[in-house]
């Protein structure tokens, strides 16, 4: 497995929109499982195929890993590891419900190293999808899931979170991310 180099602001690749996967194979499931490397070596708890370059409608989430310190330097073993794993991975989701219930949370990204904002978004949703073997699935998802979903889809679409916040605070994040590139 690989760790992928991640696309950082202000990359304009960030706003293009991931296509539709056409069918589930060995070959995405190699990207999936690279996704989820680069999640963990990064510290992340979700990532969408764009933030690493891959114009595709596919992303892995996995809130509650825990980092695993190995004996040994994960550089030379190419595997970074961590234990608890529950890995959820998503191929060409979609959300077909929402609450009209919202919760708000400070969200992060690996896209934008260092910047996080209290983001708004509804409390609860309902995802349809593929999942890791190509079969269509349906979740209920709330809480933390249901904010790292929307937020992951989004980038899907060509939003970021820095789009859900006031103009003055998106301008001071986009601004330190120029100055940081």
């Amino acid at each position: 497995m690989t760790i992928l180099p991640l696309v950082l602001s202000p990359d304009p690749l960030l706003k293009m929109i991931s296509k539709p996967v056409d069918k589930v194979d060995d070959e995405l499931r190699k990207l999936m499982d690279n996704m989820v490397q680069t999640m963990y070596a990064e510290g992340g708890i979700g990532l969408a195929a764009v933030q690493v370059g891959v114009l595709k409608r596919v992303l892995v989430i996995d809130i509650d890993y825990e980092d695993h310190h190995h004996h040994h330097d994960h550089g030379s073993c190419g595997v970074f590891h961590v234990k608890n794993t529950n890995t959820l991975y998503f191929v060409n989701p979609e959300i077909v419900e929402k609450s009209k219930e919202l919760s708000s949370f400070n969200e992060g990204c690996l896209s934008f190293p260092g910047a996080r904002a209290e983001v708004e978004r509804p409390s609860e949703v309902r995802v349809k999808f593929l999942d890791y073997y190509g079969k269509e699935q349906s979740m209920n998802l709330d809480g933390i899931m249901a904010t790292c979903i929307q937020h992951e889809i989004d980038h899907l679409n060509g939003v970021t979170f820095v789009d859900h916040i006031s103009k003055i605070k998106r301008e001071m994040i986009l601004k330190k991310m120029k100055k940081n590139k």
